[in-house]
Parts: C-alpha cells; structure tokens; sequence
C-alpha cells in the first residue's frame, strides 16, 4: 500500500529523525535502560521543545494538534532508535485518558504537552489476561460522590515514574461483565496507592499497583461512572496503533543492520551479502517489513477516522496486531540467525530490538487473541 504522507507529516519524521541519529546512539540507550529513572528527563525536555508531547492534544488545551497518524510517525521513528522514554504511556495513551475527563483533567493538558506530567495507565489485572473488561478492583462508595478503591493492577508501564495513574475498577456488575467498570485517575502519591517497580525484558519500567482505600473523587473520573470500557478500549486502541507503529520502525532498522553487516563479513573471501540464497531471506524480510508499515498505517487512518464504524475500527487494529506479531517475530529471528551467535549478545543491537518486538507482541494482546478479536470468538 503507498501512503502519501503531508508535506508537515515529513517534516515531522524528519525531525524525529535527526534528533535520534544525532543524541540516541546504541550506547546511549542501554546506559539510560540501566540508569535508575529508565529514560532521559533531559530529552523529554526536548520533546516537549520540538513539539512533540503535544501531539493528539487540542491547540486549546496547550497542544499541538495532529491526530494517530501523526503520533505513528513520531512513534516508528522512536522504534528506530529503540527510544526508551514514555512516549507511548503518557503521551499516546495519557492524552487520551485525560481528554475524557472533566475540567479538572483537561487542566493537566498543558502540563503533559510541556513534559511535565507523567501518566501511566493500569488496566490490566492477574487474572486478566488480555480481556479488558475482566476487573476485580472494586470502587466502593464512600460518602457523596466519592469511592474508596482496593485491587491490584498489573505491568502498569511507566508506572514508577508517573505523577498521576488511572486505573479501572468496578463500581458494578460481575468480574467480566463489561458493564459496571469506571475509570479513575489518581495522584501517584495518593494514601494507600504503592508502586512496586521493576524493569521489563526490553528495558524499560513497569510496576504492580496495590490499591488500599484509595479515595477517588468525582472529578477523577473518567467519562461516564460504569460505562468506562468505552474510556479503556479508547486509549488501548490509540497504544495499540503506536506500538504498532513503532514495531515497524524496529523491523526497518533490524533489516538495514542486518544487510550492513552481511556487506561487511566475509566467507570463503566473498561477503555475505553476495549469497543468493541470503538474498532471498532478506527480501523476504523487507517483504514483511513493508507489509506491516502498511497495516500500521492503515489502523492509523481507521482510528482518526470519525466515520470509521467500531466494527471496521477493532478489525483493523487486531489485523495490524496480529501482522506485526508474526512479522516480528519472523524478522526477528532471522536477523539474529543471519548474526551468527553474536546476535545472542547483549552488546548487539540487534538482540534489543528483538526483546522489545517479543514485548510489542505480548503487549495489548498477542497475535492468537487478536485473531480471535477478528474471528468474533474472543472470549
């Protein structure tokens, strides 16, 4: 499929770019993955600068404008350089929280586009897997308006850095019932909220958030009490599209570094890069690559589309999800095997990529779950 992208939309990848080639080199990367913040609140900063935070944000409210395939440009050039900052927790999905709130939460606008608000979003539970609507943490009244909540939410990235996280939590109905779920946006220091931190396999933060009588207000919630499955397949749409994106930057970059260092090694003196038969596993590789930018881009145009049905809209983000799965893995694997056994190595490249298209896959539901989303038997 051939996009034709604006001529601002160009300026945008160029930008993102530039400042990945010049300031994120690989070595720079793995000492912010090992540092103990994860990422750079020097280069936050700048995405702030450049404009970048405020995507999908209202010129009104203290962004920017653009809607996801704006914010997929950002994100596939981001996957290119295997950014580790929050863009896809505060920006991609925090916006989107924010903006179904009351006035109070579209207050917090200006401060995200200006990188100083961090959001993480805990929808996920133990038991959960990847159905959105099985939620055990309870929302009980608590006098007027108010609601103490109690639960867990699990691998809420971005979490130990976060100054506010929303979580969803039953006000009413059953575990799986899709009715009864309210989403609640928290200050990260609230009484009875504790963030257990950890690091994830591709090198960034997550964290298991314990609810202890945690009081909500009514200004903290988000959309329509019990009826916040709307608000969570909203934002998981909007990180399932950005992660896509950014799968598709990863790919690309595994592809042109694996050609490079076939260019550059040698067999029976003759490089590489001059075997047929390796030829073809890469054309096979470009052939994946080029066909998962296209369905990325394609659930982009779906999700910024008012028209767009909500049947037409989950299709095509569970085809994109299901293609960037399989294609990640399939580049992946050849990429490292094409390495030889220093493609194992943590001082390659090649091997963070992977561990970061193995996480993509497993993130917002795997393949197999979003082939059953397509086949209508999801559970």
């Amino acid at each position: 499929m051939n996009f034709s992208f604006t001529d601002e939309q160009n300026l945008l990848r160029e930008s993102v770019e530039k400042l990945v080639a010049a300031e994120y080199p690989f070595e720079v990367r793995r000492e912010l993955a090992a540092s103990d913040a994860g990422f750079s609140r020097e280069l936050w900063g700048k995405f702030a600068e450049l404009g970048w935070l405020g995507l999908g944000i209202p010129e009104e409210t203290g962004g920017v404008g653009g809607g996801p395939v704006e914010t997929a440009v950002v994100m596939e050039a981001l996957g290119a350089g295997l950014a580790v900052e929050p863009y896809l927790a505060t920006v991609v999905m925090g916006a989107s929280l924010l903006k179904q709130g009351a006035a109070v939460q579209h207050e917090r606008l200006p401060r995200l586009a200006a990188g100083k608000l961090q959001v993480a979003f805990g929808f996920a539970e133990r038991q959960s897997r990847y159905e959105l609507a099985s939620v055990e943490t309870r929302a009980e009244p608590d006098g007027g308006d108010g609601f103490r909540l109690t639960g867990t939410k699990s691998v809420v990235f971005n979490a130990p850095a976060a100054d506010v996280i929303a979580v969803s939590a039953r006000t009413a109905g059953g575990p799986r019932d899709r009715e009864g779920i309210t989403v609640f946006v928290l200050d990260a220091d609230a009484p009875g909220l504790e963030v257990r931190a950890y690091r994830t396999m591709d090198g960034l933060r997550a964290g298991e958030v314990d609810l202890d009588g945690v009081r909500a207000g009514p200004g903290d919630v988000l959309g329509r009490a019990g009826e916040g499955i709307a608000v969570i397949e909203e934002a998981v749409n909007a990180g399932i599209v950005a992660a896509c994106a950014e799968a598709s930057g990863i790919m690309a970059r595994m592809h042109r570094d694996t050609i490079e260092y076939l260019k550059h090694r040698e067999q029976f003196g003759t490089a590489l890069s001059s075997f047929q038969a390796l030829q073809h596993r890469l054309v096979d590789m470009f052939m994946a690559c080029e066909l998962s930018r296209s369905m990325a881009y394609m659930a982009a145009v779906r999700l910024a589309d008012p028209e767009a049905g909500e049947g037409e809209l989950r299709k095509s983000v569970s085809a994109a999800k299901v293609q960037i799965g399989r294609a990640g893995r399939f580049v992946g694997e050849n990429a490292i095997q094409l390495h030889g056994g220093m493609g194992m190595t943590d001082e390659m490249p090649i091997s963070h990529y992977f561990k970061r298209l193995v996480l993509i896959d497993s993130q917002f539901g795997d393949a197999d779950h979003h082939l059953r989303e397509m086949a209508g038997t999801a559970p």
